[in-house]
């Protein structure tokens, strides 16, 4: 028989990283979930990849166990770490911080 599924949560978060602080403790503490076994897994899994903002789809089943799945990185994300930009331009269509070719 298969599991409940109590809860879905899509957390993006730092690859390699991550830490209990929130937005990850709250948003896994309240459905009861080991936040730590988390944290430890996710960062393992994305060890190689430091810096990225990673998204997880974490499904969170009714006996407090976890999967997760994790995303390819938003496109806003890989363009500025192309451009080695840590922040967008302050003035969006009007000020460019950079080009792509």
């Amino acid at each position: 028989m298969a599991k409940k599924i109590k809860a879905i949560l899509k957390l993006n978060l730092p690859g390699g990283t991550a830490n209990p602080a929130p937005p990850v403790g709250p948003a896994l503490g309240q459905h009861g979930v080991n936040i730590m076994e988390f944290i430890q897994q996710y960062n393992a899994k994305t060890a190689d990849m430091k810096g990225q903002i990673i998204p997880a789809l974490v499904t969170i089943f009714e006996d407090r166990s976890f999967k997760f799945e994790l995303k390819t990185p938003p496109v806003s994300a890989l363009i500025k770490q192309v451009l080695n930009l840590k922040l967008g331009s302050s003035e969006p269509n009007k000020k460019k911080v950079g080009t792509i070719t």
